[in-house]
């Protein structure tokens, strides 16, 4: 493999290019306060989560494929202790938990890797990943206790094991480590997780910590680079009201890059506001590892998220001055199975007790799903990628100028939200008149001052839940009212928005308007292609060789006959959990679900879709006959009106048919439910598909 290939952020869509003077080594890599500087380059890199022990090993390689096919140059991934280590002394590496042979296949697949390697992860997995033994042992945890370090210092030792000889200076993946996740105590603990670490052999480019909450004492500058993030709503947030908490906040440009929101269920109304307003740390570069790229449904909230919430707190971010856009989740997940129990968090869990999550489902509504599917955002949020691949070395080192109120109230809809980024002859305009659940009207008569020019010609009106970026004095284009989304090969590539007339300025006087998108076919001016907003989310995936075929093409679905074979008992007792939140169902709960048999399709291609209306759907995978059937827990899903999802490629060889068990839903549930979810009492199996 040529050796270029092993250490640079390359995707095979993305075609970026490094100078011939790294073929030799490892490339060189550095930051400062603007961006990472990769052999001598500044790099706005898009950054992917995805969790190798929550997908079989087989698919590692595909989906890895498709992250880099979405834009992805650089995954981030936990290390879940009890994944590992759930029995004291008995370290398990093997199958999905094989750290190395996921970072050997990142490195085959040019995939850089920061390993987020706890000891604390949180992730929604039991007890924040930490073993019940470690929490039953008596140590003071997430502390300088020599014998709780004493226990990190050997899983660490474990983790190098798994990373020696791939880190980024071998020639390897390994670019960064982040310590601990989410902590408030006191830097000294984090700078002692780090000399363990580089004492037992890490020697990375960089180190990282999240940037949330308020740490109590502060890690010395350099050490490692605060990462921030942002969701468009929580399933962790105690209300079960549409539109709760602060996220609203995601969808306004500002400096400030501390959320008020994450996590919000462990902080006090006073550490929340003090997360939110004294943070941010302009002498490091504002990266983002937590941009929610979806979210998960907890058993009292049951999020239900649309694919412009992710882009515009994208854009937004951008806007306010990030260089690399870190999602989590990037790519959804499925629970591996435990050997003393499940792996999902409960607040009948021993430590980090504070929600119900599913048993097995970690989908995440993430541009790659669960099982990989594709969803709509993906395309959306590629556009992006692009744009930040092929221009990130010029709006790096940008300024984010806010002409508008940073501090907004929740849906005001009093000017149009905007921002700027420039160098004082360059710049790129980020404009979002979108917020989740507030309807915000379209903005008659805008025109933007910018560099010193002012356009378009004549004031425009920007639709209602539009996102975009214009670019002005870039690209040899003075200002468009079009969004840039790649320029390479000599070629500018510009997406015609929805309802905005397009509008392209040169820098030799000539002005482009009334123009339409044109696609690929043909330029609209010698260089210049106007694409749609859908030929945009695509551009150049045909020419990705790597890109598994399903991300290109379209599907076909078969429905499958069901039978009910038993109807719901007694409808259960919801009870209130130690955390205050309405508790999810336990095993014995099912013996009352309704009960449906689903046959096995033929083939084991597709992606099983069944539509229900229920509290909570268990899948069943019932293999054998007679006295020797068992019965396998494959699947599960909180109803939040959009259908269960199982790969089917991943059912027992033996199986001999499907059973779904639905739990009614009852009336007056302390349990938010999204409005498009039909919440009447009782359960339904409406329909099964196989999309293939």
């Amino acid at each position: 493999m040529n050796r270029i290939r092993q250490i640079l952020f390359v995707a095979a869509c993305l075609m970026l290019t490094m100078p011939a003077t790294l073929l030799s080594q490892p490339a060189e890599v550095s930051w400062d306060r603007h961006s990472l500087i990769i052999g001598g380059r500044r790099v706005c890199p898009v950054m992917g989560e995805v969790h190798y022990s929550r997908i079989p090993a087989p698919e590692w390689r595909q989906e890895i494929r498709k992250m880099r096919a979405g834009g992805v140059t650089l995954i981030a991934c936990y290390v879940f202790w009890n994944h590992i280590e759930e029995l004291e002394n008995q370290f398990d590496w093997s199958g999905q938990r094989n750290l190395r042979a996921f970072l050997t296949l990142c490195k085959e697949e040019e995939m850089p890797v920061v390993l987020r390697m706890g000891p604390f992860c949180h992730g929604e997995v039991r007890n924040g990943g930490f073993p019940d033994w470690l929490v039953a042992s008596g140590c003071r945890l997430r502390s300088e206790d020599p014998v709780f370090l004493g226990y990190v210092e050997r899983l660490y030792r474990q983790i190098f094991t798994q990373v020696q000889g791939l880190q980024w200076k071998d020639g390897g993946p390994v670019i960064a480590a982040q310590f601990d996740n989410e902590y408030r105590g006191h830097g000294s603990y984090l700078l002692a997780l780090k000399r363990i670490a580089t004492g037992i052999g890490f020697d990375l480019p960089f180190y990282t910590r999240t940037g949330w909450p308020e740490l109590a004492t502060p890690v010395p500058f350099g050490e490692m680079i605060p990462l921030y993030g942002d969701y468009a709503d929580g399933f962790w947030d105690r209300s079960i009201k549409e539109g709760a908490g602060a996220y609203y906040k995601a969808f306004n440009f500002h400096a400030q890059r501390s959320s008020e929101a994450i996590a919000s269920e462990q902080l006090s109304p006073n550490e929340g506001q003090q997360a939110g307003g004294s943070t941010s740390q302009p002498a490091y570069p504002y990266f983002t590892c937590e941009l929610g790229g979806g979210m998960m449904q907890s058993y009292h909230r049951r999020i239900r998220t649309y694919p412009q919430d992710a882009y515009a707190m994208a854009v937004v971010k951008l806007g306010s001055g990030s260089n690399l856009l870190g999602y989590y989740m990037y790519h959804g997940g499925t629970n591996p199975e435990g050997k003393l129990g499940y792996l999902n968090e409960t607040q009948r869990c021993l430590y980090t007790n504070y929600n119900d999550l599913p048993v097995l489902n970690y989908d995440f509504q993430a541009p790659l799903g669960e099982f990989g599917q594709v969803n709509p955002h993906f395309y959306l949020l590629r556009k992006l990628h692009l744009f930040m691949h092929d221009c990130g070395e010029l709006l790096a080192p940008m300024e984010a100028v806010f002409p508008c109120e940073q501090d907004v109230r929740q849906a005001d809809d009093s000017f149009l939200r905007w921002s700027y980024r420039t160098d004082g002859t360059s710049a790129f305009v980020f404009v979002n008149n979108y917020e989740r659940f507030a309807p915000l009207s379209a903005k008659p008569g805008v025109q933007f001052d910018v560099c010193g020019i002012t356009f378009p010609r004549k004031p425009i009106t920007i639709p209602a839940g539009t996102c975009c970026i214009f670019p002005v004095n870039v690209c040899g284009i003075r200002y468009a009212t079009a969004q840039l989304v790649a320029c390479r090969d000599g070629n500018i590539y510009l997406e015609q928005l929805p309802g905005i007339p397009t509008e392209i300025a040169l820098q030799d006087g000539r002005v482009l308007q009334g123009v339409k998108a044109r696609g690929m076919a043909k330029p609209v001016y010698k260089n210049i292609y106007l694409v749609s907003s859908d030929e945009a989310g695509r551009l150049f995936l045909d020419e990705d060789k790597g890109a598994p075929s399903e991300i290109k093409s379209e599907f076909a679905s078969e429905s499958l006959p069901f039978e009910k074979l038993r109807s719901a008992g007694t409808p259960r007792t919801i009870t209130m959990g130690a955390r205050g939140a309405a508790e999810e169902p336990v095993d014995a709960d099912f013996e009352a679900a309704a009960v449906y048999r689903i046959p096995v399709p033929a083939g084991r291609d597709g992606l099983l879709s069944i539509h229900y209306r229920g509290d909570v759907a268990r899948l069943y995978a019932v293999c054998g006959e007679g006295e020797a059937q068992t019965v396998r827990f494959v699947a599960d899903n909180f109803y939040n009106g959009l259908p269960l999802l199982y790969g089917l490629w991943r059912l027992p060889a033996d199986v001999h048919h499907l059973e779904l068990r639905i739990l009614p839903l009852q009336e007056d549930m302390p349990v938010y439910f999204p409005r498009e979810a039909d919440i009447t009492p009782g359960e339904a199996l409406i329909n099964v598909k196989v999309n293939r």
